[in-house]
């Protein structure tokens, strides 16, 4: 059974009300460094190149979650998403071009599949399930022998967006939990014996969508995220890396909101590293040892303050 509403909606929505609550001048300049990133074919870029569809859905992403998306806009953002569809796409691609509907879609209500002339649930079926795996789960690319954690969590994420059906949720739970490690964290794949936290994050967001949290797993996971908290305040990426990023930060504390359990870490500690990412003209670094801005990390930024607000 579908849930009423998606996992990723549900996210963006108490994101949307923790940034509602930041002071108007902060919410205005980043929303002003994202609306002048949009380029003349409607879509966004990363820090230099072409527009792309990776960067365009993160830009929507904060853009709806500040309520910035006109009509105007999401022509433009249409146009563009219309002018990919014809390339083939690598899986994280596709993944953007369809969460970036759903966005304009639920933030002016315009049937963007209609006017891309697609069928939503449909498109993600076909493009997804001949990279579905004997493990369960969904692979990165055509290639790959093996599922990834990550990627089974987006297209399961898409899936929910999209209404289109899911099966096989008995295999993809034992997928998930043979993936996790001695540590309490999970890998991205098999062969991976260091847990990191954006698997972790993913793994429990997926299980979270399949109604298969436990209190075993939901113990281990915390202990594992709070040892990613590092003196910076900031999450990092696994136990291999000492210093701590945006990205991970984020992705760690989506994890513990999805587990009941922020009050776990010091979140005030977070928020210092958070706001010492955030610049002066917009847009927020990716770390402290970064030294340019661009839409990816601003969502990671906006959202890290929206959980901590």
């Amino acid at each position: 059974m579908q849930p009423t509403i998606s996992y990723l909606t549900n996210l963006t929505l108490q994101l949307s009300a923790g940034i509602a609550g930041l002071p108007e001048e902060v919410r205005s300049r980043h929303a002003e460094f994202l609306i002048a990133a949009q380029r003349k074919d409607g879509g966004f870029a990363g820090r230099k190149g072409a527009s792309d569809l990776y960067y365009t859905a993160f830009a929507l992403r904060s853009l709806a979650m500040m309520g910035e998306i006109d009509d105007r806009m999401a022509s433009r953002v249409t146009g563009f998403l219309e002018s990919r569809l014809a390339d083939e796409l690598p899986g994280i691609d596709f993944l953007s071009l369809i969460t970036s509907a759903v966005i304009v879609a639920m933030a002016t209500g315009r049937d963007a599949f209609g006017e891309l002339g697609i069928d939503g649930p449909q498109a993600v079926i076909d493009f997804f399930e001949p990279l579905r795996r004997d493990d369960g789960g969904y692979a990165k690319t055509a290639r790959s022998g093996s599922s990834s954690t990550y990627h089974t969590f987006l297209v399961v994420a898409c899936k929910q967006m999209v209404k289109a059906p899911l099966s096989g949720t008995d295999r993809m739970i034992e997928l998930v939990r043979s993936r996790r490690r001695d540590d309490g964290g999970f890998v991205e794949i098999a062969p991976i014996r260091n847990s990191g936290t954006n698997p972790t994050a993913a793994a429990i967001g997926l299980l979270r969508m399949l109604d298969a949290l436990d209190p075993v797993t939901t113990t281990a996971a915390v202990e594992f995220l709070t040892r990613m908290q590092t003196t910076e305040g900031g999450f990092r990426a696994n136990t291999q890396i000492p210093v701590a990023d945006l990205l991970s930060t984020f992705t760690a504390l989506v994890a513990l909101r999805d587990l009941e359990t922020a009050g776990a870490i010091d979140a005030s500690a977070a928020l210092r590293f958070a706001d010492s990412l955030e610049q002066p003209e917009g847009g927020f670094r990716a770390g402290t040892w970064d030294d340019a801005v661009d839409v990816e990390y601003t969502f990671y930024g906006l959202g890290t303050l929206g959980l901590l607000t």
